[in-house]
């Protein structure tokens, strides 16, 4: 057996049976070995190791099991850093495996994309410490082997996040010895773990503080979608009267339609979360950071420990009164947290309807799910309309994948998703460019559902190479591009003084054909509801470039309000 047999042998025993790629070098010796077990193991190639990394990342945050990026060291350590990141700071599960690009021997010798560290030489292993987990060298067959199975543990056990092997290049093509004086074992062995389990008197506390609040609020961040929990949340909440925010990560985890749900924090938030927020004497964080973008950058009216009761329920110890101070810190799966407290009893009814007219109030008082129509230029829309539109059409059926900037911001703050789980959101390093590779993963580990994603022209530009992958491998999925020819977000930030922010207004749908898709385009926003409806039925990849206003502004929908 190869180094490379052995690496996919270990992957197909962890259950990982698809990777993401565009390969080169040490990653191009690896596939001999993959092409062995064609049968078993599903090959995506990619346009570009960004889009590979991003597809890696997603299909580790839908599906819960590693995604596997497979890139040569120098675009590991570059390129493909976009998706690692993004899943760092988002704790979604991946396994990088690259090489050290070292020539079979010369690394000491300044050959070109040599990255071993030696002088002359970047050092992927070196990048690669500062954005995963855990990350290994592998310098023999027998450590690139272990090394994948620990990578595996790593990026599968909470927090999960993304793990790295490289790999010496020359390794790749060796023979694993038959006796190694470290031998290997069977990769299950080390992939089992038993669930930690929350300290009863702690939940106890929980259900105490929660029973004895007047406007008790619970915050909803990645902890809710990762552990699949929205459910458990909107049953807990409704049935108690406590009004639930969420932040980014945790958007859309519960039906934000629903009469307890006030969306999510933050100045690029929803205004009634941050107000409901402000009003709570008892907030229960379930999996969230509390990082300043959701406090609206430490807004000293929003949370206010010492004078409200924060309880911070988180899987890492260390992530529970990392970035504000609380009363208590519970170290448990949020999941776990609902289960026991939707075994307690519930609010008494007249309690529990009280804590609904004070949601009720802060509600209606900022406008809460509301979609207020804008006036545009002749032949072309506001963000406002498009929302409205995805708003109408999106079903339990579908997944709606967003990308950086303003187009983003309108789909936070002012559209409800009726639907748990159904939103996929970049929100790590919220890059622009993140959302076609995105839709394409999605469509390909969920081939089930419906996938849309909304993305400026700017991110659209960066990596519509997805779309090409797409084409290739028959997919169904939608592309709108909320196209205001230039940089909305920061266009708006620069007012009067803008410069470098305007692009020439391109035919995206054009651009589409040429790729093999389909493509609409959208001057109107009585078109838009009629262009999402016969994109999906279209069949193949599909592109609707949709003439957005450039006045359109993201502070239209923003808190920049001061708190009372």
């Amino acid at each position: 057996m190869k180094t490379n047999e052995g690496v996919i042998n270990t992957f197909i025993e962890a259950g990982i049976t698809r990777g993401f790629t565009l390969p080169g070098l040490g990653i191009t010796w690896s596939l001999p070995a993959f092409f062995d077990r064609k049968d078993d193991f599903d090959l995506v190639l990619a346009h570009s190791e960004q889009s590979a990394s991003v597809m890696a990342q997603v299909a580790g945050k839908i599906t819960g099991q590693p995604g596997l990026l497979m890139v040569q060291g120098p675009w590991a350590a570059t390129t493909a850093g976009f998706g690692i990141l993004e899943g760092y700071f988002s704790s979604s599960p991946m396994v990088v495996l690259t090489d050290t690009s070292c020539y079979d021997g010369f690394a000491q010798h300044g050959v070109y994309q040599t990255m071993t560290g030696d002088y002359g030489a970047g050092d992927t292993f070196g990048v690669l410490k500062t954005m995963t987990k855990y990350a290994t060298l592998a310098t023999t067959p027998t450590e690139a082997i272990y090394g994948t199975q620990l990578a595996i543990k790593h990026a599968a056990t909470p927090r999960q996040g993304p793990a790295a092997v490289v790999m010496r290049t020359n390794i790749i093509k060796e023979e694993v010895p038959d006796n190694p004086r470290a031998t290997l074992y069977p990769t299950a062995g080390y992939l089992r773990h038993t669930p930690m389990r929350p300290d009863t008197a702690a939940l106890d506390q929980i259900a105490q503080a929660l029973q004895a609040a007047v406007n008790p609020v619970i915050i909803a961040g990645n902890g809710v979608y990762m552990s699949r929990s929205g459910g458990k949340l909107q049953e807990f909440a409704q049935r108690d009267g406590i009004a639930v925010a969420s932040s980014y990560h945790g958007k859309g985890v519960i039906d934000e339609s629903c009469e307890i749900a006030v969306g999510m924090m933050g100045t690029w938030g929803s205004a009634a979360a941050n107000r409901m927020v402000q009003a709570a004497d008892t907030i229960l964080v379930l999996g969230c950071s509390l990082g300043p973008e959701y406090t609206r950058f430490r807004d000293a009216q929003m949370i206010r420990p010492g004078d409200q009761t924060i309880i911070q329920v988180d899987i890492d110890p260390l992530h529970a009164g990392w970035v504000v101070p609380v009363d208590q810190a519970v170290t448990a799966d949020a999941g776990d947290v609902l289960d026991y407290l939707l075994g307690t009893s519930p609010a008494r009814p007249a309690q529990a309807d009280a804590r609904k007219a004070k949601i009720a109030q802060i509600r209606t008082a900022n406008s809460y799910g509301l979609l207020p129509d804008f006036p545009t230029r002749p032949g072309t829309l506001h963000y406002a309309d498009i929302m409205r539109s995805l708003s109408g059409f999106l079903t339990a059926d579908d997944l709606l994948m967003l990308d950086a900037g303003t187009n983003r911001i309108w789909a936070t703050t002012r559209m409800p998703l009726r639907h748990p789980h159904q939103l996929v959101a970049p929100g790590g390093i919220g890059g622009m460019g993140w959302c076609p590779p995105a839709v394409t993963a999605a469509k390909i580990v969920c081939p089930q559902k419906r996938v849309t994603g909304i993305i400026g022209d700017g991110g659209f530009m960066m990596t519509m190479d997805a779309v090409a992958t797409a084409t290739e491998r028959g997919l169904d999925a939608v592309y709108v591009v909320a196209n205001n020819a230039g940089l909305g977000m920061v266009r708006d930030n620069l007012g009067n003084q803008a410069i470098g922010v305007d692009y020439a207004d391109h035919d995206y749908a054009m651009i589409a054909k040429g790729m093999g898709a389909r493509g609409l385009t959208v001057t109107d926003k009585g078109e838009m509801d009629d262009a999402l409806r016969e994109a999906h039925k279209m069949g193949g990849p599909v592109v609707i470039d949709v003439k957005v206003d450039p006045a359109a502004s993201h502070r239209d929908c923003s808190d920049y309000g001061a708190l009372d």
